[in-house]
């Protein structure tokens, strides 16, 4: 883990709703973060599975908008600084998904480049929200019953 990351986990407003916030739309972000650790921890201590769950489920969906945003205005930029064949690929991709792999935006790696790019290809924004937003809540909906599921006193 990088030293400055060390070094912001180390800050106990982290470790509370707002830091799951922040986390969430960063690790939404093209940034190489996860906020899955926060939330598992927040559970551990005793926080409310049900705000846990809407607050990283906001800050993640958020934190796709703004890829979404940065697509959409910056679409000329974010082109030229790929490579062609790079770009051609991630066209085809939504080409042959379309809209619906917005469900996908969950997915590391994958998820936060394609979120940009349907920024830039210009993607039904109300749709894109919708999709995003489903993935994003099931994808920490999962993680939350997983941990119910085994966490002691459960």
């Amino acid at each position: 883990m990088p030293d400055w990351l060390t070094d912001l986990a180390a800050q106990p407003w982290l470790l509370s709703y707002g830091g799951l916030f922040v986390l969430a739309f960063l690790s939404a972000s093209l940034l190489p973060m996860g906020s899955a650790w926060l939330v598992l921890l927040l559970l551990s201590q005793g926080e409310s599975p049900l705000l846990v769950w809407l607050i990283a489920t906001a800050g993640n969906t958020l934190g796709s908008v703004l890829n979404y945003a940065l697509g959409y205005y910056a679409r000329h930029w974010v082109q030229a600084r790929q490579s062609r064949e790079r770009w051609q690929q991630a066209e085809r991709w939504f080409d042959r998904y379309g809209i619906w792999s917005m469900l996908l935006a969950w997915l590391p790696i994958i998820g936060d480049p394609l979120t940009l790019v349907a920024g830039v290809l210009r993607a039904n924004f109300p749709l894109f929200l919708i999709l995003v937003t489903l993935g994003k809540a099931a994808r920490y909906a999962v993680l939350i019953a997983g941990y119910l599921a085994v966490a002691p006193g459960s």
